[in-house]
């Protein structure tokens, strides 16, 4: 990670991005992490809190904002993004959110990460990839079709193409 000095991670107040955070924190001395969280149901600020100071920030705000996105951005060498609505479940009920946070805001991400030309992660869960053996046939090795669970990963893996 010696090549990336400043990240910014997206959702990073989560259960699964601040364990991200506390890892860079912890193994990476070097490099200042700008977490970006909405802090709506999965994100917490006391997931952070303990190491909140000089090399972690926290950011409130949302990633479908165009301007607040490229203002971090602009002095960013990467960008990891964990941030999606995730409790698909309610996506049957009003898939709005997850339209607006899962497309527009990843889009929002990609076009600031191309504009800087800066490294580009996109992180998912296992309800875009279903269930996987511990096989050869894992994601890189070999024959890698996903195998959804739920309507979920249809407003999920769209973004993820943009990547391609």
């Amino acid at each position: 990670m010696s090549e990336y000095k400043h990240i910014i991670v997206t959702g990073g107040a989560g259960f699964i991005g601040s364990n991200f955070v506390h890892y860079v924190y912890n193994n990476h001395p070097d490099v200042h992490v700008t977490v970006l969280d909405k802090l709506t149901y999965a994100g917490n600020r006391a997931n952070l809190e303990e190491i909140l100071g000089d090399r972690v920030e926290l950011v409130v705000g949302d990633i479908a904002d165009a301007e607040l996105v490229d203002k971090l951005a602009a002095k960013a060498d990467a960008i990891v993004h964990y941030a999606a609505e995730s409790h698909n479940d309610n996506s049957l009920k009003d898939p709005s959110p997850f339209i607006y946070t899962n497309f527009i805001g990843t889009y929002t991400l990609l076009e600031a990460a191309r504009k800087y030309d800066i490294r580009f992660h996109h992180v998912s869960t296992d309800e875009v990839y279903g269930d996987l053996p511990l096989r050869e046939d894992l994601p890189g090795h070999g024959d890698s079709h996903q195998k959804p669970n739920t309507i979920h990963p249809l407003l999920i893996h769209p973004p993820r193409q943009l990547l391609t």
